[in-house]
């Protein structure tokens, strides 16, 4: 049975299709392979935001903390997507929280170590904003209708709003 390298499990990822093989060789140095458990949180909003993850199998719910509500459900993420990308923008604090629905396993790349790298290597910078920019406008929009439907009522949203 043919063993699979970390840079092959990268170089496969959605997120990563199509980057260089240098680039690729710069993330396996920030790379490792992390899994949680159902119900674990695997950040919180407010905290510290120096890692992201690429979803290799299972659920995960991106939520925010609703005062009188508890938790919303702002997007569920499965394989082959990206968690967080708070690590990416100072002053590097998660602005959701981020629950593993089921087990959940994942490649965590670590948001310092991508940060000196990118410095050092503006093309990897940039490929990685570009993807990042990509992922940060999906995540607006589920949120801004997930506001959307709290402010109008799920029943009464699709009808008129």
């Amino acid at each position: 049975m043919a063993t699979e390298t970390l840079k092959g499990i990268l170089a496969g990822h959605p997120f990563l299709s199509g980057l260089e093989d240098r680039h690729l060789d710069l993330l396996v140095g920030c790379a490792c392979n992390v899994r949680f458990d159902a119900g674990q949180f695997i950040l919180r909003e407010g905290e510290e935001a120096n890692q992201f993850y690429l979803i290799r199998h299972g659920k995960v719910a991106l939520e925010v903390l609703a005062p009188g509500h508890g938790p919303i459900i702002i997007l569920t993420l499965g394989e082959g997507e990206v968690l967080g990308w708070s690590w990416l923008v100072p002053p590097y604090r998660w602005r959701f929280d981020a629950r593993a629905v089921e087990l959940a396993r994942a490649i965590a790349l670590d948001g310092k170590c991508l940060r000196t790298k990118s410095e050092e290597d503006h093309d990897l910078g940039y490929e990685l904003l570009k993807r990042f920019a990509h992922i940060i406008e999906k995540r607006l929009a589920a949120t801004r209708l997930q506001l959307l439907m709290a402010i109008c009522g799920r029943r009464v949203f699709l009808l008129i709003c």
